[in-house]
């Protein structure tokens, strides 16, 4: 009976050292806020939620304590201006000094990496933005001065300097902390409302793809992962155009085998308006705009109207069957391993997807489908 009891104690002590290592204590001595509130927020991607508050002591002591699976962001709040950004992890036992009136601008913390992490990197974002802001106001000035031209380029190389020391300051944070949380205040700090400091998107990939690693339920980590993943489809569509205008008079080349085997060039169709058109057979949305396509085909193919279809299968059977069914009787082809680089050079990000390219190869237009893109053939042939 006593080795049960025993063992029963051993399970409960187990249980509760498990959940002490989610649990976090935030405390400290804020002078002269004695019998005030202080308040503590979870800070969200867009937004802040209230966790608690408590009433600060006499003796200006207060404490909060609470659970984090993963280090978490909060506001410590005397008002809604004066408050101070933690990064809190699991088991942290968190220490924070300072005074009421410049509680924002002047604090200690101690026991959190990630808490001393973000002070640092606000505190030097703040230092930068008053260099910059006194700079700043000398062109205001001395505008009417004599020699206000020397002293503009002056202040200028000044205002530049203290720029770029900024954003080598938070490239080297972001490069020294890869797996923290705080990187991901680093990554959207800006100088103003249009101007992140870091503008590298190298430096937000690899800092993304290492949080997300360690961090994956972390909800600042899904949006900062999103949100470069939407980044680099825009630097992708952006080259995609720049190649396009650089190219003048030609659209990149495809060479791929159809279903006999027998490689294909896109280019082989000049002389004609092409449609090029990615699709796959197992993709709903492609299956439904061929029908479309066999109309279009029928309807203008006697008028210098052609069908360049890229297929993104991997099953022959599957390609060819449903080139079979749905009838389109114009140029298919396929490598079966996804046709990547022609995907990749024409950053096809969606399924299906069509550019109209003119009788000399130029592109057109870009992903008009249905009445829209029949209005067109009709303007252009009839």
């Amino acid at each position: 009976m006593k080795r049960i009891i025993v063992f029963v104690i051993l399970i409960a002590a187990f249980a509760v050292a498990c959940d002490d290592s989610t649990h976090y204590k935030i405390s400290g001595t804020i002078t002269n806020a004695e019998e005030k509130y202080i308040y503590l927020d979870e800070l969200k991607v867009s937004s802040s939620e209230a966790v608690d508050s408590v009433k600060i002591g006499k003796n200006g002591k207060f404490e909060f304590d609470g659970v984090v699976h993963h280090p978490t962001f909060f506001l410590l709040k005397l008002s809604e201006k004066n408050f101070i950004t933690l990064l809190i992890d699991s088991a942290e036992q968190v220490e924070v000094a300072g005074d009421a009136a410049n509680f924002s601008r002047d604090y200690r913390v101690s026991g959190s990496e990630g808490s001393s992490l973000v002070q640092d990197l606000n505190q030097q974002l703040s230092e930068t933005k008053h260099k910059l802001d006194s700079i700043a106001s000398l062109h205001v000035m001395f505008r009417t001065d004599p020699n206000y031209t020397e002293l503009k380029k002056k202040w200028d190389k000044e205002y530049s300097d203290v720029v770029q020391n900024q954003r080598e300051y938070s490239q080297n944070f972001v490069n020294a902390h890869p797996f923290s949380m705080a990187n991901v205040l680093a990554l959207y700090q800006k100088f103003d409302n249009d101007n992140f400091v870091i503008q590298d998107l190298q430096s937000l990939k690899t800092a993304a793809s290492a949080l997300n690693s360690f961090y994956p339920e972390s909800e600042h980590v899904k949006a900062l992962y999103a949100n470069t993943i939407k980044l680099m489809k825009d630097e992708r569509n952006a080259k995609m155009q720049q190649f396009i205008q650089e190219q003048g008079t030609n659209s990149p080349e495809i060479l791929l085998p159809n279903p006999d085997g027998k490689e294909v060039a896109l280019s082989s169709l000049q002389g004609k308006y092409v449609l090029l058109q990615f699709w796959a057979s197992q993709d709903r949305g492609s299956r439904i705009m061929n029908p479309v396509l066999v109309e279009l085909y029928n309807k203008y193919s006697r008028k210098g109207f052609e069908i360049y279809q890229v297929s993104l299968d991997q099953n022959r059977y599957e390609w060819v069957d449903a080139i079979d069914k749905d009838g389109l009787k114009w140029t298919n082809v396929g490598d079966m391993e996804g046709s990547t680089k022609a995907v990749s050079n024409y950053n096809v990000q969606e399924l299906p997807y069509n550019y109209l390219l003119d009788e000399e190869g130029v592109i057109i237009a870009k992903n008009v489908k249905g009445p829209a893109l029949d209005k067109l053939l009709k303007e252009l042939l009839d």
